[in-house]
């Protein structure tokens, strides 16, 4: 079990550090609204066959069906906004600024879900957070002009994805990932096809370069059904601080990543920027972890009522 869950926990990381240079590969070519509609096409049809090999259909009450559709804001909009961005930014620059969706959430998640995620710890972890983003902006200003509209839309890509999340838990459906997932394609493929006939008039690319369609099956079948297989496993089965340490290593590791392989600018502004991300993370983790320990310790010594 031991040895399943360390291969499994390097999976995800590898999968996470690799899938933002693979997203900005699948539309080397042809159109970014082609790449995503065909990673999310093969997800859909991977899925589809596994839930057939295990036999396990979906449910199809009114909180599924609520799920299914928060689950299909991030799957399509999010998604959707973030392919265009790549055509603009370096593909570290994408896991480094959707590493504050952790920061987003906390907010949301006070606001609309009463939940204790603000305090003096956390506010500085977001400050850092903030400041690290106003470089990264910074350094968008230093390669070309699309760069900007690039980070601002990975950005806009981020917020959305920590709202689907929010929206995901206050429905309480409490489906299993892969369903979740699966449900989700059924209603964002659909959408997918629509939009990439309204802009692209539903035509096939006469060729595709090896690299774009390797990349397309990558994340079709890779990313979006083993990624999320494995990194639910690491989560039901490790401590959340060892699952946590991914958000701070796949940043770097995708920058490092993008700069060897893709010859993508690493600039010192750049370095900077991700750094006092990385910090305002590691701040956030600590804290968080801090106060679920005095949480948990507060409700041991309270009584219940009867």
């Amino acid at each position: 079990m031991k040895v399943r869950l360390i291969l499994a926990y390097i999976g995800v990381v590898l999968v996470w550090t690799t899938t933002p240079l693979a997203i900005k590969w699948s539309s080397v070519g042809v159109s970014y609204v082609f790449g995503v509609t065909a990673r999310m096409s093969i997800g859909l049809l991977c899925l589809l066959l596994l839930a057939l090999l295990r036999r396990q259909g979906l449910p199809w009450h009114r909180l599924a069906l609520l799920s299914y559709l928060a689950a299909a804001v991030q799957l399509y909009a999010s998604m959707l906004i973030t392919y265009w961005s790549a055509q603009f930014v370096p593909s570290g620059w994408i896991s480094v600024i959707f590493g504050l969706s952790p920061f987003m959430t906390a907010f949301m998640a006070a606001a609309y879900l009463k939940e204790r995620s603000l305090g003096w710890g956390k506010l500085c972890a977001y400050s850092l957070g903030v400041g690290g983003l106003i470089v990264m902006f910074s350094s968008a200003l230093d390669l070309h002009e699309l760069a900007l509209q690039g980070v601002i839309g990975v950005l806009a890509a981020t917020f959305i994805h920590a709202a689907s999340a929010v929206w995901v838990k206050q429905i309480q459906a409490k489906l299993p990932a892969l369903q979740l997932i699966t449900g989700g394609l059924l209603l964002a493929v659909p959408l997918y096809l629509l939009t990439w006939y309204w802009l692209d008039s539903g035509v096939l690319p006469q060729q595709i370069q090896p690299q774009t369609l390797y990349s397309i099956l990558y994340l079709g079948g890779v990313a979006t059904t083993l990624g999320f297989g494995l990194y639910y496993f690491v989560l039901n089965n490790m401590q959340a601080t060892n699952v946590a340490m991914m958000n701070l290593m796949t940043p770097v590791m995708s920058l490092l990543l993008g700069y060897t392989v893709n010859q993508e600018p690493l600039g010192i502004k750049t370095i900077t920027g991700t750094g006092l991300i990385m910090c305002a993370l590691l701040i956030y983790e600590i804290v968080n972890r801090s106060q679920q320990r005095n949480d948990t310790k507060l409700s041991a010594i309270t009584p219940s009522k009867v």
